[in-house]
């Protein structure tokens, strides 16, 4: 009986934080001193949002980010749930919102792939969601750069097929994958690569990029001391990429959180996380 009493509460403590953390944000700072940056900027790194929505119609997130007054975001990929019969209108309407205010940079991620690639399941949302984000000024980038000349940054966004987000396992990177889908970074450029799946953070660095904005691991839902996120999309356990900053070869990687979930939306010891990012030049333009 003792057993069962505590069995029982346990279920209600991890449930009851689930539901707690599944429905909070936290802002956090971070800070990077880039190559080729002509003058300081800060961004707003939104990922994961999976049509989540906080209080009426987002107005905390927007709050939040409309406090932090960036100069640009920068979305990396998952702002909906590729699900027939869930209403994208939750995500397309955040951004839509923000972008009254705020330039927007959009990056895919595997649910806008799988709206894509699935046509025969999922119809005209692909372009029904691109259009709509495409008419409000949103800047869509599938495998295409932008530039942002007054701080000499180049953004790019990678859009990778399906199969690069397989289950249980990491598939291989083909040779020149990504030379092949978006080309050569500008080395007289502040490179900023948003690509959704952090598993390839080494061919990420190796391309050339001085900053990758990623998502997609949602933080490994519960996340433990010492052990950091439990599970990833993948079902891979603690995986090596979870959330936070990564380095590699003087490359860098700012993995975000997300600020939704899908399937089940429970976190645990894992709050949803809205990143301001402030960027420092290095002084090496003259």
């Amino acid at each position: 009986m003792i057993i069962l009493v505590i069995l029982v509460v346990l279920f209600a403590f991890f449930l009851a934080l689930g539901l707690i953390d599944g429905n909070r944000f936290e802002v956090v700072k971070e800070t990077f001193e880039l190559q080729n940056l002509k003058k300081d900027c800060r961004f707003v790194l939104i990922s994961d949002v999976h049509n989540k929505v906080y209080g009426e119609k987002n107005a905390p997130l927007i709050k939040a980010v409309k406090q932090i007054n960036p100069d640009f975001i920068i979305v990396a990929g998952d702002l909906v749930t590729a699900n027939p019969s869930e209403d994208m209108t939750p995500g397309i309407e955040l951004v839509k919102a923000l972008s009254r205010d705020f330039t927007i940079y959009y990056g895919l991620g595997n649910h806008e792939m799988k709206i894509k690639e699935r046509h025969d399941k999922f119809g005209e949302q692909f372009a029904l969601l691109k259009k709509s984000l495409t008419d409000s000024g949103i800047v869509w980038l599938e495998n295409e750069s932008a530039e942002i000349p007054a701080y000499n940054i180049r953004i790019t966004g990678l859009s990778l097929a399906l199969e690069y987000f397989a289950h249980f396992h990491i598939r291989k990177m083909e040779e020149n994958i990504l030379e092949n889908a978006i080309g050569k970074p500008d080395k007289t450029k502040c490179n900023l690569l948003i690509a959704h799946n952090p598993d390839y953070f080494s061919e990420y660095a190796k391309w050339g990029a001085d900053l990758t904005l990623s998502g997609h691991v949602h933080g490994g839902i519960m996340r433990l001391p010492w052990l950091g996120g439990v599970l990833a999309p993948s079902y891979r356990l603690f995986p090596k990429y979870d959330g936070g900053v990564f380095q590699e070869n003087g490359a860098l990687m700012l993995l975000g959180r997300g600020v939704g979930a899908h399937t089940i939306p429970l976190r645990f010891f894992n709050p949803a996380q809205l990143y301001e990012v402030t960027l420092k030049a290095n002084n090496s333009l003259p």
